[in-house]
């Protein structure tokens, strides 16, 4: 899945507390110069992330699995922490980020963005 529907928006907006979520990102870049237009996408949404205060907690690359079954492994990875949910679906819905998008789902032959509510140790 690459392209984030209505659908999918309203089951994520329907969980929102209005508590502060970690997004994971599990990405696969495409052969053809996936990765570098994922870094150029990266460079136009960054200010736009920050402009609703979410912030790149972590990012890097997959490194080979430890544990998985084949076709498990990603080429990178991030956490993105946001506000609340809210907030991302205002960030996507964003017209500066309707054009870097298009960019990301170029770059990407696979992913999954998986919400995480932070727990509270």
């Amino acid at each position: 899945m690459i392209k984030v529907t209505a659908a999918d928006i309203d089951r994520f907006l329907a969980e929102d507390d209005d508590q502060p979520t970690v997004m994971l990102n599990l990405l696969r870049f495409k052969a053809d110069g996936g990765r570098q237009r994922y870094l150029d996408y990266l460079a136009m949404a960054g200010p736009i992330v920050g402009r609703y205060g979410a912030e790149i907690i972590l990012a890097g690359d997959g490194a080979t699995a430890l544990c998985a079954e084949p076709g498990q492994s990603w080429d990178a990875v991030a956490l993105v922490r946001y506000p609340n949910r809210s907030t991302f679906v205002e960030m996507i819905a964003d017209p500066a980020y309707a054009v870097a998008d298009p960019i990301r789902m170029s770059a990407l032959e696979e992913a999954v963005l998986q919400p995480i509510r932070i727990m509270r140790l």
